[in-house]
């Protein structure tokens, strides 16, 4: 039995890290109280244009942005956090990149083009011999309209060029505080025929295909100017904006699975807690028992 000494050790200890625990669970909490306002406005209005745009591009002849073409170089855009202590986000998003990293291994490297958004997944990519497209890390904890903008503008140069032949997401989705959906979509080319939704282990895919189901696709709209001036007018705002929304996501899911992580870990320090506490007392009852029976077996004697 351990010694009363290093049990009430313990005791300190424990305590002064569920006191950290405790504050970063409630700087958490109100960082994603910020962060679900953002994204849970932006998503309904995210999601309707993406789908009536959609049903645009599927009404006639695909526009430049939707036109599929052999894939010779991609890109991945993939979002993870900056710092750690957030269960598993981090390593759900790098293990699913690896997994897509897998899939177009056959292109080579030369040919993958990494934007990470995060100094985790960076890292990682790093670590994997991949090299980086820039320095998103930042946009992590500040997420900003104007840059992830850019970087969305930066990515239809390329496509626009035929630097890239396609684009892809990774990125979580924020359903609750308890649930946060890991996500890949393709990003260009914009279409519901490249879109397709399948579930891989404890991965979900969200596409636009799962929500376009739910939304008939023969509306007959009229519109003006004509439909090949509108989308060319219209679909790179909304790629900006889908972009920005991925970025939005993913901040919620952060500050989400960080609340969770230490919540639990605050749960597990209180549960430790007691268990140190009654062995402190436990061992403390022993000793002044074997006090008394010293004395009482000297005084016999």
């Amino acid at each position: 039995m351990a010694s009363l000494k290093e049990v009430k050790g313990r005791i300190a200890t424990v305590n002064n890290t569920r006191k950290i625990t405790s504050a970063m669970k409630m700087v958490a909490s109100a960082k994603l109280h910020k962060a679900q306002g953002a994204i849970t406005h932006m998503l309904p209005y995210e999601k309707r244009l993406h789908e009536l745009l959609t049903n645009l591009l599927g009404g006639g002849d695909a526009l430049f942005w939707g036109t599929p073409r052999e894939v010779k170089r991609v890109a991945l855009v993939v979002f993870s956090s900056n710092s750690s202590l957030c269960g598993g986000f981090n390593a759900n998003v790098i293990k699913h990149a690896t997994q897509w990293l897998d899939e177009h291994q056959a292109l080579g490297k030369e040919n993958i083009l990494i934007y990470p958004v995060g100094k985790k997944v960076a890292d990682a990519m790093v670590k994997m011999g991949y090299p980086i497209q820039g320095d998103f890390q930042h946009l992590a904890d500040k997420p900003s309209f104007a840059e992830a903008a850019e970087l969305a503008q930066g990515l239809m140069d390329k496509f626009a060029h035929g630097e890239v032949d396609k684009v892809e997401l990774i990125y979580n989705h924020f359903k609750s505080t308890a649930s946060q959906i890991l996500t890949r979509e393709v990003y260009l080319p914009m279409g519901s025929q490249n879109c397709h939704s399948e579930r891989s282990e404890d991965v979900l895919l969200r596409t636009s295909s799962e929500k376009s189901r739910e939304h008939p696709q023969d509306v007959d709209y009229i519109l003006e100017p004509s439909r090949e001036e509108l989308l060319t007018m219209l679909l790179p705002k909304v790629l900006r904006m889908k972009l920005y929304t991925a970025l939005l996501d993913s901040n919620a899911s952060e500050h989400a699975a960080r609340t969770m992580a230490m919540q639990i870990a605050t749960d597990n320090a209180d549960d430790l807690l007691q268990e140190l506490t009654l062995m402190y007392n436990k061992t403390r009852q022993q000793a002044i028992t074997n006090e008394l029976l010293d004395i009482v077996g000297g005084s016999m004697a």
